[in-house]
């Protein structure tokens, strides 16, 4: 499967997914230990890496990071400016 790119990134919720994550004070490796209990398997180093854009993002994927991080899915996709 080729993976493309979107103005150099592979995703649109990484920046956001970090946003989230730093204000809600949550690390790494504790946002992948929240997401690996709601059934995504994803580990510490691939969190960073949807947070640089290096990593795709599957569409499963973004209902639980909304879920775990407490904002709505349309504000990761960054298609709001409303968090909720």
């Amino acid at each position: 499967m080729k993976i493309y790119d979107f103005g150099g990134r592979k995703n649109l919720c990484g920046e956001r997914v970090r946003q989230a994550r730093v204000t809600q004070r949550i690390s790494q490796a504790d946002l992948a230990a929240r997401l690996q209990i709601r059934g995504v398997n994803i580990e510490r180093d691939s969190v960073s890496r949807i947070e640089s854009g290096a990593r795709f993002v599957p569409d499963y994927e973004i209902p639980v990071l909304a879920e775990v991080l407490k904002v709505s899915p349309t504000w990761l996709l960054g298609l709001t400016d409303e968090q909720n």
